[in-house]
Formats: structure tokens, sequence, C-alpha cells
């Protein structure tokens, strides 16, 4: 694998991903780690599951200079949809999925890491979604999951103002379980899988399984929508502006087009 490393060892997987400086969130990562699921589900040696990010970062966001290659609204909602296929799924999947999180976990990041079960995050982290700073949504519904965890009117402040939180407040608000030294988290996460790893296996998917039940209808028409407005707004003129000012490190400049 290019962008992936995993590996098991006392019933663990450990996945790590390895694409730095960003370890940002191409197609190509995205299949990769849809691969490993496939390898690690019907694995019964694997009873828990920790994702972190190589470096500096967990994931500092999704591949915008990716986007550039991608000239449809049909393309990018496309791009939108398997992220959020591939996001579910690992919300649904029937092994604890604990993301560990250190650096940062913006945008795509963040939207992986809410896919997972549960969230342990360095004091220090900064989560966010940086999209509208670009002229973007996110799209792998991240709109979504985020008002799960923090309630509407903190999710609207965090797309609105596109500024991050940090890994204390990210514990605060709900949207991460513990917040440590940078040193412990990827610790503590196999402290966690390591006490669920021990419980039976049956009853572990019977209780991932309940827990869907919470989403309601409305989560997924909403997902189905962000991914439809993924791709007018990408295909838009401030969207190609905001692309275009990130890679080239400057202030976007907005017409409303």
């Amino acid at each position: 694998m290019e962008y992936l490393r995993w590996s098991h060892q006392n019933n663990i997987a450990t996945i790590t991903i390895a694409r730095p400086p960003a370890n940002a969130l191409s197609s190509g990562l995205l299949s990769e780690l849809s691969a490993v699921l496939d390898e690690i589900e019907p694995n019964r040696e694997i009873r828990a599951i920790v994702i972190h990010g190589e470096g500096r970062f967990f994931s500092a966001g999704a591949d915008i200079k990716e986007f550039t290659t991608v000239t449809s609204s049909e393309g990018f909602s496309n791009l939108g949809k398997f992220g959020q296929e591939l996001f579910d799924r690992m919300e649904k999947f029937p092994k604890p999925i604990i993301a560990a999180i250190h650096g940062a976990a913006l945008g795509g990041g963040l939207e992986l890491a809410m896919a997972c079960h549960i969230r342990l995050v360095s004091e220090n982290a900064k989560l966010g979604l940086p999209e509208l700073q670009l002229g973007l949504i996110p799209g792998f519904a991240g709109s979504q999951r985020l008002p799960k965890y923090v309630g509407v009117a903190r999710a609207a402040e965090m797309l609105f103002t596109a500024e991050p939180i940090t890994g204390v407040e990210a514990v605060q608000y709900g949207l991460a379980n513990h917040a440590y030294s940078e040193t412990e988290v990827l610790e503590q996460a196999y402290m966690l899988a390591g006490k669920i790893a021990k419980k039976s296996p049956g009853s572990i998917k019977a209780a991932i399984e309940l827990l869907n039940y919470a989403k309601t209808e409305e989560f997924y028409e909403g997902s189905k929508k962000e991914s439809e407005l993924f791709g007018k707004v990408f295909v838009s003129n401030d969207g190609k502006e905001g692309i275009q000012a990130f890679i080239e490190k400057r202030e976007p400049h907005f017409k409303g087009e």
C-alpha cells in the first residue's frame, strides 16, 4: 500500500495514515482504507482497531490539489458519495474503531475521525471543518455528524467561522471522549482497545448495531443533499477561487458567484 500501513497484535489492529506531511485524504488513500477494512472484517483474531496518523498530524484534511483534477459537479458529488459510504461503513463496522488524534484533524480528517466509534485526542490538537474558508463545504457527511456530537448551534459556529477547536474543547463539547498529552494519546488508545478486545465479539457487534439505530432518516437525507451541494459548490466560481487560493497560499477573494 502507498498511503497506509496496518498490522495487528494482541487482538488489536493498527491502521497508520502514512502520507506526510499532512496525511491528506486522497481518493487513493480512501480506497486503501476500504481494502484494509475488507481484510480486517473477517479476521477473527482482531477485536478492536486503532487508527492514527504518522508524523505531525492525524490528518490535516482532504487532498485539495487532487480536487483540481475533477472538473464536473457530478464528479465532485461522486467523490463525496464515495467518502460518505466508506465512513458510514466505518460507523457500522462490527469491530470498534478508535481514532487516536494528535496535531490536527481538519476537514476530511475530522470527518474520518467522526466516523470512528471513539475519539481520543491530544490536549493541543486542532479539530475543525475549515471548508468554508475556501468557499467550499464538507463532503463526507461532516455537516451531518458534527451536530450529532456538539449540537446544532456549536456546529454552526464551527462551520461558519471555519475555526478549529482544541482537543480539550472537543472533550468539553462531546466531540471526543478523552484528552491526553500528545505523547500519551496512542498509548491510551491501545489501553482502551485492550479493554474492549476482552469483551465478547458478538455482544460488541450487537452494541454497534444498536448504536446505529440512533441515526435518523434525516441523517441519510442530509448526507445525500450534502453530496449534491458538494458538487455544485466545487464547480462554482467561488469554489474554484478558494481551491486556487489554497494552492497559491493566499487569501481567497469571493464574489458570491
